[in-house]
């Protein structure tokens, strides 16, 4: 598999090359760092504009030196720079011409420190990409050696993830981590001091809760009858007065990766993340994988078909 990895030209962000090479150290990955300047418009643009193009790929090429210096030895890797009229455009077109599987990219400087954060390149990425992009949070570090060792699919108990659910345990068998499936509920304190709404609401998230459980219960016994299916398969649910609560109420480990899916409203083969996903990816304090539908149906066939 082949990952393309956003290298910001101003040669910030180390986060994105701890995730990288956390995701790169499973079997036969290979990992393309890659630098976007903006392609000359009009075609033969004045000398000034030229010169000014040069002085970027000066810095661009300084942000590739830097991160190859960064990178962990363990973790080959090629660089490149490449020129385009933006920087997903870019990205999107190395991908393609290296056959990527996914992309790696690295929160925005302004957001949340040890939270996924989306800038312009990120937030235009992750609504469509055709290919899963894994967004680091800001300011994620790893251990040397690090690897993935729990892939957790955010789980919405209905059809639409089934795809998901099997995609996220293949890769999970693939790199030896373990799978665990998360629901989130998310119920805000009413504005008012009786009891009675409270309990109310209170019963139906159990039964709600019940439901899921029946459903990723029958989720993970799919699971198990894969050709190659990780050896540990867990289910929990975050439950929280914010979505912030909610996720940290899962709890999280060293080298968790968490899956998150398209929104069935947007089209299969582009990344479209809906006001719940956009929820997750945003107060996650982990990597986040942001899956088109389609891609998610491709490594669902896979995982089925795997060769043992």
């Amino acid at each position: 598999m082949t990952m393309v990895v956003g290298i910001h030209p101003d040669g910030h962000g180390r986060a994105v090359l701890h995730l990288a090479a956390m995701l790169a150290r499973a079997p036969d990955d290979e990992l393309v760092a890659c630098a976007v300047i903006p392609s000359a418009w009009p075609p033969g643009a004045a000398r000034v504009d030229a010169e000014y193009r040069a002085h970027l790929a000066g810095v661009a090429d300084a942000a590739l030196d830097a991160a190859r210096e960064r990178l962990p030895d363990d973790v080959p890797a090629t660089f490149m720079v490449a020129h385009a009229r933006s920087a997903p455009a870019g990205l999107l077109e190395v991908a393609e011409k290296h056959e990527a599987s996914l992309i790696v990219l690295g929160s925005s400087s302004g957001g949340a420190f040890g939270h996924v954060s989306l800038g312009s390149v990120t937030d235009r990425l992750a609504h469509s990409s055709p290919i899963p992009v894994v967004l680091a949070p800001r300011g994620f570090r790893t251990r040397p050696g690090a690897r993935v060792t729990r892939v957790t699919a955010a789980f919405a108990g209905t059809d639409a993830s089934d795809d998901l659910v099997v995609a996220a345990a293949g890769v999970a068998a693939r790199a030896g981590a373990s799978l665990r499936l998360v629901s989130f509920a998310v119920r805000a304190r009413p504005p008012y001091t009786s009891g009675v709404g409270r309990e109310a609401a209170g019963s139906i998230v159990a039964e709600w809760t019940q439901e899921l459980e029946a459903a990723a219960g029958a989720a993970l016994d799919e699971v198990a009858r894969l050709p190659v299916a990780p050896a540990e398969r867990t289910f929990a649910v975050g439950h929280g007065e914010s979505w912030a609560e909610a996720l940290e109420d899962v709890g999280w480990e060293v080298g968790d990766v968490l899956v998150v899916g398209s929104s069935s409203i947007g089209p299969i083969a582009r990344v479209f993340l809906g006001s719940r996903a956009s929820k997750i990816v945003r107060h996650s304090p982990v990597p986040v994988a942001v899956v088109p539908r389609g891609a998610a149906a491709e490594l669902a066939e896979r995982a089925e078909h795997v060769r043992v």
